[in-house]
């Protein structure tokens, strides 16, 4: 049976989710900033909506790989949000599945984890 983890792993797997937490943020606002831009220049005249042109399916194909990110993005970021509120509740590092404790060498790997590997392959 694993050991719960040390008060320092957790402060040092906390910190990487605060680090993560900002970084994923940024990169939401950037492209959600991209996005406003690139929808404002398309009521001009200068750009092309239409997606049957050449710079219109390049707009097209750009809008829809930035959704693609900002999506993944966020999607990320929620992990981290409740793998933050673990560390609060005190929960963090036991599977939420099974209550086992869940590898140091998976929490590096990824710190927001909140199932141990088995229950995650079950799902």
């Amino acid at each position: 049976m694993a050991r719960a983890l040390a008060k320092s792993t957790i402060k040092r797997l906390e910190k990487r989710l605060v680090d993560e937490r900002d970084r994923l943020t940024e990169v939401i606002r950037d492209i959600e900033a991209e996005r406003e831009e690139v929808r404002l220049s398309e009521t001009s005249s200068e750009r092309s909506p239409d997606p049957n042109t050449a710079e219109g399916g390049s707009l097209a194909f750009e809008l829809e790989k930035e959704l693609s990110v900002a999506q993944n993005a966020k999607d990320l970021l929620e992990k981290v949000v409740i793998a933050m509120e673990r560390i609060e509740a005190g929960t963090y590092g036991s599977c939420a599945d099974c209550g086992t404790v869940i590898p140091v060498a998976r929490l590096d790997a990824l710190p927001y984890a909140i199932r141990c590997v088995d229950c995650a392959a079950s799902r």
